[in-house]
């Protein structure tokens, strides 16, 4: 471990400054306003949904970013996320909720602080700071205050230079997950064509129509044993997997037999209430013997299969032109088991059903190997930053 020399971050970028206090415009022309939900929390900035400020903004200058400005988010659930601001080809200045720090890059390179502020002893840091009121916050003084490394700057470079290109990898790896993740809607639209238009003239009807039967899940969950039956709610539905995050388990004897509640692996899951209404999956192999919470489950038979209805009901045609429809006629997002035995589906050859589930079974083994070869890519960033401050690398 070097024994490089340390400085507050109000020594090498100033005091901070506050953002400007205005009222953001979603639509029509302006100038760019970057708020904290425009950061994301690996410290990039989103482009979709850009707010914007008139130009004739009182004071706007003032609050102009510049290449290397460091913005941290103060307020809120995200307290502490920040960006390193570089020029995307048009003029921007920063809301309200957001603290600038300018580097003095005579001293310090703004992305080595960049990087500093995404390792875990900054947010030690910032965590010992944050006040605990209506939400946490921190504010410039103490922001200011946070200590860190201060290595000479060409060492600063090399650390940079190091830490970009293993993001690269990481950056590579998403834009691959993502060119996956759009290959079964792809291969749905080649196999059974437009779901709206049916241009290959399949029997077309609604979704009981051919079989399928509609149950509701669990009303209440029954008591959890962590050594018992997985629960699956809404927020283990993730459009067309079963996510493992937030998983509870629970008790098979507590299941009432009565309610049916037991998942087959090609059961389908819809989320029936609340923010994720609409959302679907399939069940699958791996949670094969399941139990259904607060949601509706459809049991495909005879004529369909699973993977089929499931992407099915994730086209956009039922997304936004029918399930959408039926949700805004609630107060809260809501369907019944009626409103999905009544969904419009046409009903390709069983055979070809079967031949596109067997493809999708194929492609969620290969996002299965690029999880895997994800997570070790994010080991590995995080592993490099770790040592970099530590003087290691």
């Amino acid at each position: 471990m070097k024994p490089w020399p340390m400085a507050t971050l109000g020594e090498i970028a100033g005091g901070g400054q506050y953002g400007l206090n205005a009222p953001a415009m979603s639509e029509g022309t302006g100038v760019r306003f970057v708020r904290i939900s425009d950061i994301t929390q690996a410290g990039e900035l989103r482009h979709e949904e850009p707010a914007f400020v008139p130009e004739d903004t009182l004071e706007l200058d003032n609050y102009e970013l510049k290449d290397g400005d460091v913005l941290i988010a103060r307020s809120g659930a995200t307290a502490g996320k920040s960006y390193v601001h570089n020029s995307f080809g048009a003029r921007a200045v920063f809301a309200g909720y957001l603290i600038r720090f300018q580097p003095n890059t005579s001293k310090v390179l703004p992305r080595f602080v960049g990087a500093f502020l995404q390792t875990p002893a900054y947010w030690q840091q910032l965590n010992s700071h944050k006040r605990a009121v209506a939400q946490p916050n921190v504010n410039a003084k103490q922001l200011a205050s946070l200590v860190l490394p201060m290595p000479p700057l060409a060492e600063q470079e090399r650390i940079v230079k190091l830490l970009d290109e293993a993001d690269e990898l990481r950056k590579l790896r998403a834009q691959a997950d993502r060119h996956t993740a759009a290959l079964i809607p792809a291969l749905f639209h080649e196999m059974f064509g437009d779901p709206e238009t049916n241009p290959k003239e399949w029997p077309s009807g609604q979704l009981k129509d051919f079989g399928a039967e509609i149950r509701y899940g669990l009303g209440q969950p029954p008591e959890e044993d962590s050594e018992g039956v997985p629960l699956l709610r809404a927020t283990n539905i993730k459009h067309g997997c079963i996510s493992e995050i937030g998983l509870i388990r629970v008790r098979r004897e507590a299941v009432p037999v009565s309610r049916n509640a037991f998942l087959n692996a090609d059961d389908v899951l819809i989320v029936r209430s609340g923010a994720y209404t609409g959302d679907v999956a399939r069940v699958g192999d791996k949670w094969d013997g399941s139990v259904a919470g607060y949601d509706l489950v459809a049991s495909p038979k005879e004529r369909l299969t699973g993977d089929f209805i499931a992407w099915f009901l994730l086209s956009e045609f039922v997304q936004d032109r029918y399930f959408n429809g039926l949700k805004l006629r609630a107060a809260q997002p809501h369907l019944n088991s009626a409103q999905v035995s009544e969904t419009p589906l046409f009903c390709p050859p069983l055979t070809l059903q079967k031949e596109f589930a067997a493809r999708v079974s194929e492609i969620r083994a290969m996002e299965t190997e690029q999880a895997t070869s994800r997570r070790r890519l994010d080991d590995l960033f995080q592993s490099l930053l770790h040592r970099a401050f530590r003087g290691d690398l």
